[in-house]
């Protein structure tokens, strides 16, 4: 059985990875409506991994005996930019979600609660993953500045993204 004070955290990871997603495919729409159809499949494909990632807390919540509560969700951003201003929000935002899985590892260390950390631990490598990527890409956009063959360059790269290659 789950401590109190885990599940509550839990839920509350539960609807940052729903809103990442929502965050994610906001960016898609964006891309979408400035004709860079690469980013926006990647950005869609990053929010379908973000509904993954809520569903393994959500189950994980489940096995452990707790109670899942969904909260409502953050209206996400909808005007961005540029496709740079994407991802450098991308990144700062992955940064965020580092933090709170962190927290979230902190707290069920501190509550003894030895079965979480395995799946912690797994987010904890997997965000590792996730800011490196953004920081990549985000890079990469910066160093295209406002050269368009870079930029059409990169979005058909971005386009290239695979579930698979995650």
């Amino acid at each position: 059985m789950i401590g109190k004070k885990v599940e509550t955290a839990v839920n509350d990871q539960i609807n940052k990875e729903l809103f990442s997603a929502y965050l994610y495919l906001s960016m898609s729409a964006w891309c979408e409506a400035q004709n860079l159809p690469g980013a926006a499949k990647w950005l869609r494909q990053q929010g379908r991994e973000e509904v993954g990632h809520g569903m393994k807390f959500f189950e994980f919540l489940n096995d452990r005996g707790g109670r899942v509560v969904l909260a409502a969700i953050e209206k996400p951003a909808g005007d961005f930019v540029s496709l740079r201003d994407i991802f450098d929000q991308a990144l700062a935002h992955e940064r965020k979600v580092s933090e709170s899985i962190h927290q979230l590892y902190a707290l069920a260390a501190g509550e003894n609660d030895y079965a979480s950390l395995p799946l912690l631990q797994e987010f904890v490598s997997e965000q590792i993953e996730e800011e490196k990527t953004a920081a990549l890409i985000a890079e990469q956009l910066k160093r295209a500045g406002d050269e368009s063959a870079a930029l059409l360059f990169l979005d058909h790269q971005l386009g290239e993204r695979t579930p698979e290659s995650d």
